[in-house]
């Protein structure tokens, strides 16, 4: 029968004390610990196989090393899933359990598994949402740490990240300007959410940034679905000062716009360019020519708020919890060109 590999192991085995590597590998933030020393612990550790004991760890330290993501519909949605392998594949790397609990909008579900959540004495809970969204956090929760993850409280005592709404749009709008675009027209969200009204202020500042009037007339709203991107396309587009470009609320109107514009006889991005948001995989980079598009931060979100959460309980966080904007960066790819009139 194999014999146990030890943490004594490790330590003869990495030239380092029992208490370097036990501090290296229960990531103990007061240690001072050259990275040189720490690589070399943690590779012994693989060398050997060694596992440490979470378990033991978790007793010791009155954790259950558990974290919750309850979401209300991130789980259902694919574009938003790396929100979830963010979050996992952090908390795994920190010798964390996450648990995916969604509530479907539903407030009784809610209730019983944030219940379910208590009963497996989960250690904190990222509280999520499918949208950037202003939420009030549930009574339930507030016996437990929370950090909020695409969403923010009007509540400075919890933590929370949010994407750059504002800046990734006017990254968008800017773009088109710098390819020569005067006369851009934007197929918004018509939902009350802060990102519909984030991202009209971003190209609005985009806009007036370059001294281009804003002009209501070339916005119009849609429900974020292709059917609706190609009506609200063919409203712009059949204009007879029609738009030289088009900045859709997201991919799926975008999707919606290419098929207004080959109707029309338009080629993209020869007659009209075209931005989406989201970076939608399976449709920004699915589509011909390819969508440019502004990325949604889903992955960093997820992965920053396992980390804010672990370190606020581990008593690494000092001062205001902190409530961060996470910047949204542009993908380029081949449905921007320089307009072929004016």
């Amino acid at each position: 029968m194999a014999t146990k590999v030890t943490i004594r192991d490790v330590a003869a085995e990495a030239g380092v004390s029992v208490t370097t590597v036990s501090h290296v590998l229960n990531h103990f933030s007061g240690a001072r610990v050259s990275d040189d020393t720490r690589e070399r612990v943690q590779a012994a550790a693989r060398r050997l196989g060694y596992a440490a004991n979470g378990l033991a760890r978790g007793l010791r330290l009155q954790r259950s090393q558990t974290l919750g993501l309850l979401s209300d519909e991130i789980a259902t949605t694919p574009y938003a899933g790396r929100i979830i392998l963010g979050a996992q594949e952090t908390a795994s790397a920190r010798g964390w359990l996450l648990i995916l609990l969604t509530t479907g909008n539903d407030p009784h579900v809610e209730q019983r598994e944030i219940r379910a959540l208590a009963q497996h004495r989960a250690d904190g809970v990222l509280y999520a949402t499918m949208y950037h969204r202003k939420v009030e956090v549930p009574a339930e929760l507030r016996t437990m740490p929370v950090v909020l993850l695409d969403a923010s409280s009007a509540d400075p005592a919890i933590s929370s990240v949010v994407p750059d709404e504002f800046g990734g749009a006017q990254a968008a709008v800017r773009h088109l300007l710098e390819h020569g675009h005067r006369s851009i027209g934007f197929v918004n969200n018509e939902d009350d959410i802060p990102a519909t009204h984030l991202r009209l202020d971003g190209y609005r500042a985009a806009l007036a940034a370059a001294g281009v009037p804003y002009r209501p007339e070339l916005v119009t709203a849609a429900t974020t679905d292709a059917r609706s991107g190609y009506r609200a396309a063919i409203r712009l587009l059949d204009r007879a000062d029609r738009p030289t470009a088009l900045f859709c609320f997201n991919d799926r109107l975008a999707m919606g716009a290419y098929r207004a514009a080959a109707e029309l006889g338009l080629t993209i991005p020869l007659d009209l360019s075209i931005v989406g948001y989201d970076d939608q995989e399976l449709i920004a980079a699915g589509l011909y020519p390819g969508l440019t598009t502004v990325a949604l931060p889903h992955y960093e979100m997820g992965a920053w708020a396992v980390t804010t959460m672990i370190d606020l309980l581990e008593g690494r966080l000092a001062g205001d919890p902190p409530r961060i904007t996470m910047p949204c960066p542009l993908i380029e790819r081949e449905s921007v060109a320089a307009p072929s009139h004016t």
